[in-house]
């Protein structure tokens, strides 16, 4: 039986609920785990046992059975002729000026039963797909369930220093990046450091890494850095309303981009592309926090084709930048990439 109620990033493990909230703004002093949805929704989840570290990782198992890998259909809620077809509005939008770069996303989607074993399918990703900010939320009793294997950084946050670490650029080698990665990332930063300003101390905002290229699993990314100083009493809610949703997965500008994504994309996003980590809260004088991008990511939601009944479906976002310099194709092929490994492990090829 799946283990429920209980969440984890790196050797950190929190069991035993105490406390679901869906704001931000004023958490009182625990430890969290966070799950907020593209469209803004916040799960905020404190948990009264966490215990981390290398033994008691080896002394706690990943999970007590292995995954069972999903052999049925998945579907995706944009299919080729439309994705490419969006692609093309996006760049006719940038040819009128409305808005410079998009993020055009899709969802995969598998019908299950009912509430999987998602210990077990972290597992499987953790071993098939190491990523740097790979978590699990496995929350049932408050409907959430989150295997994050993401590559990027939304926001770190160590006492009073900020950062922030967008992917933009993505290719199965280094040497097929091309020039359009550059200019979309470079970007892109522009925006987190325009973002980051609105509640950072005065010059502190500095790009610490340009355009630097990271290995994954399958592919490579381009990764810039930014960080910053947080001004005194700066709150979550604050540093949400500066920053969120990410600029890596919306665009810019970013009020022109969403309002294409919401004209373009059939779903929402959930808590694909959303944010997944954890705020901890113990020590009021210097505030931790870790939260990825939540990109390379599964998540529960009820079954749209249940017809009201506990089914449930598992779901994975994918998606590309897009820019002038734009092919349809190409981007279409990109989206294919980076769900190609993941959704093969979860289908156990």
């Amino acid at each position: 039986m799946a283990r429920v109620d209980h969440a984890r990033f790196g050797t950190v493990e929190a069991r035993g609920l105490a406390e679901v909230r869906e704001d931000l703004s004023d958490l009182p002093p625990g430890w969290w785990a966070i799950v907020v949805t593209f469209e803004g929704q916040i799960t905020a989840l404190r948990f009264e046992e966490v215990c981390g570290g290398a033994a008691h990782a080896a002394v706690h198992p990943r999970s007590g059975s292995p995954w069972a890998g999903l052999t049925g259909r998945w579907r995706t809620s944009m299919g080729r002729d439309a994705y490419e077809k969006g692609v093309a509005e996006i760049r006719r939008r940038i040819a009128a000026g409305t808005v410079y770069q998009v993020n055009l996303c899709r969802v995969l989607s598998h019908d299950l039963a009912g509430w999987p074993d998602l210990a077990a399918l972290s597992a499987v990703l953790e071993q098939g797909n190491p990523a740097p900010y790979a978590g699990l939320v496995d929350v049932r009793s408050a409907g959430v369930g989150v295997v994050c294997a993401s590559p990027e950084l939304y926001l770190r946050v160590d006492g009073r220093r900020v950062t922030s670490g967008p992917i933009k650029g993505t290719a199965t080698t280094a040497d097929a990046l091309l020039p359009k990665d550059v200019a979309e990332n470079v970007m892109i930063v522009d925006l987190v450091r325009n973002d980051l300003s609105h509640v950072c101390e005065p010059g502190t905002v500095e790009v610490e890494a340009l355009c630097a290229v990271e290995n994954h699993p399958g592919l490579v990314h381009l990764t810039s850095y930014v960080a910053g100083d947080l001004r005194d009493a700066t709150g979550w809610g604050e540093i949400l309303e500066a920053t969120f949703p990410p600029g890596s997965v919306s665009g810019a500008p970013k009020s022109s981009a969403l309002r294409t994504i919401g004209d373009l994309e059939p779903e929402v996003r959930g808590a694909y592309c959303g944010a997944i980590g954890w705020i901890d809260t113990r020590d009021p004088d210097h505030l931790r926090a870790e939260l990825a991008v939540g990109i390379r990511t599964f998540f529960v939601r009820p079954s749209a084709q249940s017809g009201g009944t506990s089914a449930v479906e598992l779901c994975f976002g994918t998606g590309a930048g897009i820019t002038w310099d734009s092919d349809p194709a190409l981007e279409w092929a990109e989206t294919e990439l980076k769900a190609a490994r993941l959704v093969g492990l979860a289908s156990a090829r």
